[in-house]
């Protein structure tokens, strides 16, 4: 029972009052279910600028204070003190591990990596210079068809078994993806490696050498899974809600909130930011590329600067910055062309009254696509990175849907502003 309530009044003059839910932290919500059969209206809010499209409690973001929490968790902390399989067993789970949890909990993760090996050959179908997001999209919408002996929704086995097999065969899909788009043979997992190193591994070793790992490296990717792993009802993770809403198997749900993410909007905007740094080319040349950007009439963005949903900082990019630093040091590669170029421009971003005024301060995405090229990962593969991180979220998200017993296909409605009711007239009268 709602202990406020907020009135709003009709056109005609009348008033009706709906309940007004306070959640555990965060902005009061009105509840605004009933407003269609009461009064015949809709609301309008497109973007959903405004809307709170389901209940959650998964991840919370002030995007005016600069506060990410998953379940309750700050970013930072988790970022600094938990490695990404503890972050995807707190997502699932409510709770960080305890030690046996945590052993068991990777484990089973280790133990599900390897994939069908008719589904390895399914990536002969594609062609060698096909977008990674592309096959992406079909391996996993794929793996139904392959692991089809858990896809009841309604049973928690099954969703558990579901969610083992996403989180743990995503690092063998993504690799197996950008092996095959360089003519590369496929790596196969080991269960000797942690689930980051192995990635690496699977990602960057070749059956004719041994593999080393540089535990630099693996911490550096194991944060970005980390600060990319869940951000609340962004595009992608309301695609997958509102695709499971209809009760579609966990496979077609996440391959939906894939094919979302590979928007330049959504998950393409580190490589949209590597991309803008490789236009402007030179150092030299930042002066003159910032001037077009201050030109409202030149076309020319700022790529992996200021955020949607945050209005002063990114928690998430401190974080990613230090990384960042962290492994240029590792790698000795201070003076590359294109990491000078972007230590230049983040520089001015900063100091720059024009950006500073703005809060146009470099997010995550910008720090990550440096970091990812640093790392060899080609530009071409950062979504499908994106997309192996964000996958522990997804399930998570998908599960909790599932679960809500007040939750119904999603069926949005519309300002109509079209031709109204009119006659089909015979063709020769037209």
């Amino acid at each position: 029972m709602a202990e406020k309530t907020a009135t709003l009044k009709l056109p005609d003059g009348k008033t009706i009052d709906f309940p007004v839910h306070a959640g555990s932290t965060g902005p009061d919500v009105v509840d605004i279910r009933a407003l269609y059969g009461k009064t015949g209206l809709f609301t309008y809010d497109p973007g959903f600028l405004s809307t709170a499209s389901c209940s959650s409690s998964i991840t919370y973001i002030d995007g005016d204070a600069g506060v990410l929490l998953y379940r309750g968790y700050p970013i930072e902390q988790l970022a600094q003190h938990c490695d990404f399989l503890e972050v995807c067993y707190l997502l699932l789970h409510g709770e960080l591990p305890n030690r046996k949890q945590k052993e068991e909990f990777d484990g089973i993760v280790t133990h599900h990596t390897m994939v069908h090996e008719q589904l390895a050959r399914l990536y002969q179908g594609f062609r060698r210079d096909a977008h990674p997001m592309a096959v992406m999209v079909g391996v996993v919408g794929a793996l139904s068809a392959f692991y089809h002996d858990a896809l009841d929704i309604n049973d928690p086995a099954h969703r558990t078994i579901s969610a083992f097999r996403l989180i743990a065969k995503m690092p063998t899909i993504v690799s197996m993806s950008y092996k095959y788009s360089i003519g590369q043979p496929f790596m196969y997992p080991r269960n000797d490696l942690s689930y980051t190193a192995n990635f690496m591994r699977m990602m960057f070793g070749v059956p004719t050498e041994e593999y080393k790992v540089n535990k630099v490296l693996v911490r550096a990717l194991d944060r970005i899974f980390i600060l990319h792993a869940d951000h609340e009802q962004n595009a992608s993770t309301s695609t997958v809600r509102l695709a499971g809403s209809s009760g579609a198997n966990p496979y077609a749900c996440i391959a939906a909130g894939i094919a979302c993410l590979w928007g330049p909007a959504h998950g393409g905007a580190n490589e949209a930011c590597l991309e803008m740094l490789e236009e402007i080319g030179d150092v030299s040349k930042v002066g003159e590329f910032i001037g077009k950007v201050k030109d409202k009439n030149s076309g020319v963005r700022l790529m992996g600067f200021g955020h949607r949903v945050y209005k002063n900082y990114d928690p998430r990019a401190k974080l990613m910055r230090e990384t960042c630093h962290e492994v240029l040091n590792e790698l000795g590669l201070h003076n590359d062309r294109l990491f000078k170029l972007a230590l230049a421009l983040e520089k001015i971003a900063l100091e720059d009254d024009y950006f500073v005024s703005r809060k146009l301060y470099p997010n995550v995405d910008f720090y990550s696509g440096i970091v990812q090229r640093a790392l060899g990962i080609p530009v071409a593969m950062f979504t499908c990175i994106f997309s192996l991180a964000r996958t522990a979220g997804w399930i998570a998200q998908w599960q909790e849907m599932i679960t809500d017993p007040e939750y119904k296909i999603g069926r949005p409605r519309q300002l109509y502003k079209g031709a109204t009711e009119r006659d089909v007239k015979p063709i020769d009268k037209r």
